[in-house]
């Protein structure tokens, strides 16, 4: 019983299965939560688009809803894994929310700005991942074994290192670290600080490049800066995206509509 009388938010399940074109089973067993993994990460884009907007990043769940299910928008990853975890329990599954510190296209040492979950179903323990963009997970990954994951034309693992866990992408013959976290469970307070983070601090990457991302069984779409990429797991292609026509491409590659006329600076 809430003692201040006041409701709290509730998921709107039936809208996020629209959104997710999603009508298959909803019990907490590995070909649901399989499958609901790949339709989100298919359906709904990654993206920072309101960041360059000057508009706030909000995680509560009525706000996750509004922006990423009826606004029919994206996000980055606190926004989509918070959206998927609450998906998740609904099910019925078991949820662990973790936070990573990033190394994919750097040797830095970054803070932990990333929100990845486990989820336990038929005995098994599951890395899920909906927010890390094209280069991310479209079915979430056995923890624990070292075991390969193939998806489609990609490749992915979480091996052990010095106390640390670290999924791991194949690139051509070796393998590639995209982030390294530790099993320390995170709390909603958690994410708002890296959140703040990431959205407001000068320097971060998500202030200085539009992106958005969005993949699907044998193709990437990466829209970073100003340039768009297609990666369909062999031939890759790329092309300028100038400032007049990045409504269009949001539009067309990625299904985010913005308002007409909206402005969106695209960094050099």
């Amino acid at each position: 019983m809430n003692p201040t009388n006041t409701a709290s938010p509730a998921l709107d399940l039936a809208a996020y299965l629209r959104r997710v074109e999603y009508e298959g089973a909803l019990e907490p067993t590995e070909e649901v939560l399989r499958a609901l993994h790949l339709a989100h990460a298919t359906h709904i884009p990654f993206e920072n688009l309101d960041i360059l907007l000057g508009r706030p990043i909000r995680l509560d769940l009525d706000s996750l809803q509004a922006k990423l299910v009826s606004g029919g928008r994206g996000g980055y990853c606190f926004e989509q894994n918070s959206l998927f975890a609450a998906v998740l329990k609904e099910v019925g599954f078991p949820v662990t929310r973790l936070a990573a510190r990033v190394r994919y296209g750097t040797t830095a040492v970054l803070p932990r700005t990333h929100m990845l979950m486990l989820v336990r179903c038929d005995g098994r323990t599951w890395l899920a991942d909906v927010g890390f963009g094209a280069e991310g997970l479209l079915h979430p990954v056995p923890f624990g074994t070292g075991e390969v994951s193939e998806q489609f034309s990609w490749s992915y693992r979480v091996v052990q290192e010095d106390g640390l866990w670290v999924l791991q992408s194949l690139h051509g013959d070796g393998w590639t670290d995209l982030y390294a976290f530790t099993l320390e469970p995170q709390h909603a307070v958690d994410y708002e600080m890296a959140n703040h983070f990431t959205s407001t601090y000068p320097e971060s990457r998500f202030r200085k490049t539009v992106t958005a991302q969005l993949a699907a069984p044998g193709v990437r779409r990466i829209l970073r800066g100003g340039e768009l990429t297609v990666d369909d797991g062999g031939a890759v292609t790329r092309r300028a995206v100038g400032p007049d026509e990045l409504l269009a491409v949001l539009d067309e590659s990625f299904g985010l509509r913005l308002p007409a006329g909206t402005r969106i600076e695209v960094p050099v």
